[in-house]
């Protein structure tokens, strides 16, 4: 199908430069309650991400620590995105990494594929993290964070007891958490993206990760920086980043005696939510997103 809506593309206010996030389209719920629409099944629900993508990781990473590799089976795309957007690996391809092949499901070329097969009039953006329901043919959710919280607990009961004993979201945490979850999120997850994508012309599509191999002569847009920015709307969104980075700094060197964690003794969600734009901070976001104030090795000696 070669339907691409508009709004897939429109990544920035067009007055303003300054970068808008699209809210994710399906939000379902895997659960265990009885008559749910999504029970939980081992091998029923298919997971589709990018090694590239920051919300993405963060689901590889909670199905890695809850023990869910045998339940939920995943394929990630191929690295490059183009005016369809995420594609999946042929098998002329030769990617690196596990699991990036074509797709095991329905044999479709690009992840939009699945979103127009389930509605031809779709009108959002097709993401990654997307998971997908193989017996109903829908999606349940692609909205990362709410993705991982069903993973903490929703499939415990086919679990075994190790697993169902890794608790990411403890009870007497969990007001800390959402609290730190809200200027994470904010200022440090989706603050590099407004600021590497803060600008004043629409590119003809969204980028997550500029690929070192690519070839730059056949996609001019792809520079450095990634294409033209207003330079307000860059430091309304910098300023925020840099200080919410110095924030978590000295939290994490205040827990210092009590843990390596940002909680101190226990890995919790806040670690993961952090540690997946921080691992990308210095290799991507310094240089092809300006974010470039100092970067992580020798500006954050705790978070690095």
């Amino acid at each position: 199908m070669d339907k691409a809506p508009s709004s897939i593309t429109q990544w920035a206010d067009k007055k303003s430069g300054a970068f808008n996030r699209a809210p994710s389209k399906f939000r379902n719920w895997i659960s265990r309650k009885p008559d749910a629409e999504f029970p939980p099944e081992k091998g029923r629900y298919h997971l589709y991400v990018s090694y590239a993508c920051p919300w993405a990781h963060r689901t590889l990473i909670v199905r890695k620590l809850k023990g869910l590799e045998d339940i939920i089976p995943y394929t990630a795309v191929h690295w490059e995105m183009l005016e369809k957007g995420w594609r999946f690996a042929t098998p002329d391809d030769n990617v690196p990494g596990d699991n990036v092949t074509p797709d095991p499901i329905h044999g479709f070329a690009h992840l939009r594929d699945i979103y127009f097969k389930i509605n031809p009039d779709y009108e959002g953006r097709f993401t990654v993290p997307t998971l997908y329901d193989i017996k109903q043919g829908k999606i349940v959710s692609n909205e990362s964070s709410e993705i991982i919280r069903m993973f903490y607990t929703e499939f415990d009961d086919i679990l075994p007891e190790k697993y169902q004993k890794v608790d990411l979201f403890p009870k007497h945490l969990q007001k800390d958490i959402e609290a730190t979850n809200e200027w994470t999120y904010n200022d440090i997850n989706n603050g590099v993206y407004k600021t590497g994508f803060a600008q004043y012309a629409q590119p003809p599509f969204p980028l997550f990760l500029i690929p070192s191999h690519l070839n730059y002569n056949h996609h001019p847009i792809i520079t450095h920086p990634p294409y033209p920015r207003t330079q307000s709307a860059y430091e309304t969104a910098i300023q925020p980043l840099f200080t919410s980075l110095s924030r978590a700094e000295s939290h994490l060197a205040s827990q210092f005696s009590s843990g390596p964690y940002y909680f101190g003794r226990d890995l919790t969600e806040a670690d993961i939510r952090l540690y997946t734009t921080i691992i990308r901070f210095d290799p991507v976001y310094v240089q092809h997103f300006k974010c470039n104030i100092r970067d992580i090795r020798s500006g954050y000696p705790a978070l690095h």
